[in-house]
């Protein structure tokens, strides 16, 4: 399985100044539903504190939890691939707190600065595969699951 990554300590510190330029803190009360999968992908966090977890709509009703995301993590990919829309859907577990950055103000500094832009989007694409080995992992661990209760 692939390691955790996070996105902040990966970057030189030139380059993390001028991402963090971009950020602003925020705070999510405690079950807060963060964006659901469908939504616009306008923005992503670097989570400070708290917890924070992903989850996969399986039917009308019920939703499983993929991954849960704490301090120094990356919430948020889908800002970077068109048509821009989140792939699953992120709840506040705790209160937490979190540098939010614009979407569109961190492509355009990555096309201003390609250095910046290629460690981040290596850096987002070694978190993208360790997220879905996990979430991979999840959902057969739910399907299992589900396939015992019928039987």
């Amino acid at each position: 399985m692939t390691k955790a990554t996070k996105l902040l300590t990966v970057l030189p510190p030139p380059q993390r100044q001028r991402l963090m330029a971009l950020g602003r803190e925020i705070a999510f009360p405690e079950d807060t539903r963060i964006f659901e999968a469908g939504g616009t992908a306008d923005r992503f966090w670097v989570i400070r504190s708290g917890a924070v977890s992903l989850d996969q709509q399986v039917t009308a009703v019920q939703r499983v939890t993929v991954a849960g995301l704490g301090a120094g993590d990356l919430l948020g990919w889908s800002w970077l691939f068109p048509p821009y829309r989140w792939d699953f859907g992120a709840e506040a577990f705790s209160p937490v707190r979190a540098y939010e950055f614009d979407a569109a103000a961190v492509r355009a500094l990555c096309q201003e600065d390609p250095q910046l832009g290629m460690t981040l989007m290596q850096s987002v694409a070694e978190i993208l595969a360790h997220r879905l080995e996990t979430t991979r992992g999840k959902l057969m661990e739910h399907y299992a699951l589900h396939r015992r209760g019928t039987r």
